[in-house]
């Protein structure tokens, strides 16, 4: 039998995304009858250093911003950020009504929150303000959506990663627009900081106890990152987990997250095409199942 095939009852899914998506991904879990188990790696908080940060680009008699043809949010957290950030201060939307086209460019579903009232805490005009959502949800897929910037402007909210080594997918990001004619200014929006060992502990907890998880999905190169290093606290590496759990999938939510899982020794069975949102990954996994279940059913 395949180490891989259907499981025989609901499947346990675990998911190392930090606590601002951890819902959304369980809930999708659970309209397939499955059972989530949330272990994240990381934690996603904004600070007041980075909450300052962004203000700075709001205040003064001519903000910063103004001089800004755009704002390129990689993550959600990095839309929450830069929305607390705005209300929090009593100065007037940093656009007038009259100017340029100025850009709000979002992934997926993350565009959801680029509302009306967000608009309008930028802009007394929000017909000076578009909202663009590339049709391939990668960060690479944003650059290519923004087209050439020809020396403008574009304001990149993003996090601080402490206690781990910061992915490339944020360097390449800024690289990728200014190769494409934009001057990319980084933002530290928020923190990406690693929760420590204990989580390493709860998966290595059910693996042993009877191989209790089915599937583990990552969402990003830094839960991976993360995980690895909690389980090296406990004197285990990835391959380690594969043995003790052979049936064991490991899935990514797009392909970014698959390649950089990759570089870092984490072999991976099931990427998600459709990573606009959770449900890509979810369905990913149940034709995964079935596609064995199927090879392996009587003809």
């Amino acid at each position: 039998q395949n180490p891989h095939s259907a499981p025989t009852t609901a499947p346990v899914i675990a998911f190392t995304t930090p606590k601002n998506y951890a819902s959304r991904l369980s809930d999708v879990i659970r309209l397939k009858g499955w059972t989530p188990l949330w272990c994240p790696t990381l934690s996603v908080d904004t600070t007041p250093h980075t909450t300052s940060s962004i203000q700075h680009y709001f205040l003064s008699l001519d903000p910063p911003l103004r001089h800004f043809s755009a704002v390129a949010f990689t993550s959600r957290t990095g839309i929450t950020a830069f929305s607390e950030a705005l209300s929090a201060i009593a100065a007037a939307p940093p656009f007038g009504p009259d100017g340029d086209l100025f850009t709000l460019s979002a992934l997926g579903k993350d565009s959801e929150l680029l509302t009306e009232s967000f608009v309008a805490k930028l802009c007394v005009n929000p017909a000076r303000v578009r909202v663009l959502v590339p049709p391939i949800a990668t960060p690479s897929g944003l650059v290519e959506a923004l087209g050439l910037g020809l020396g403008r402007k574009v304001l990149c909210p993003v996090p601080l990663v402490i206690g781990l080594k910061e992915p490339p997918v944020v360097p390449e990001f800024l690289a990728g627009l200014a190769r494409r004619g934009w001057v990319p200014v980084r933002v530290n929006a928020y923190e990406t900081r690693w929760r420590g060992g204990g989580v390493a502990g709860l998966v290595a907890g059910m693996m042993e106890e009877h191989c209790g998880v089915d599937a583990i999905v990552f969402t990003s190169t830094a839960e991976v990152e993360g995980l690895l290093k909690s389980l090296e606290e406990l004197g285990l590496d990835w391959g380690m987990v594969r043995r003790m759990c052979p049936r064991l999938v490991a899935a990514a939510h797009g392909p970014v997250t698959a390649v950089g899982a990759e570089q870092l020794g984490v072999e991976i069975d099931v990427v998600s095409s459709k990573f606009h949102s959770f449900y890509g990954v979810v369905d990913a996994l149940d034709c995964w199942w079935k596609s064995f279940h199927c090879s392996t059913s009587p003809s």
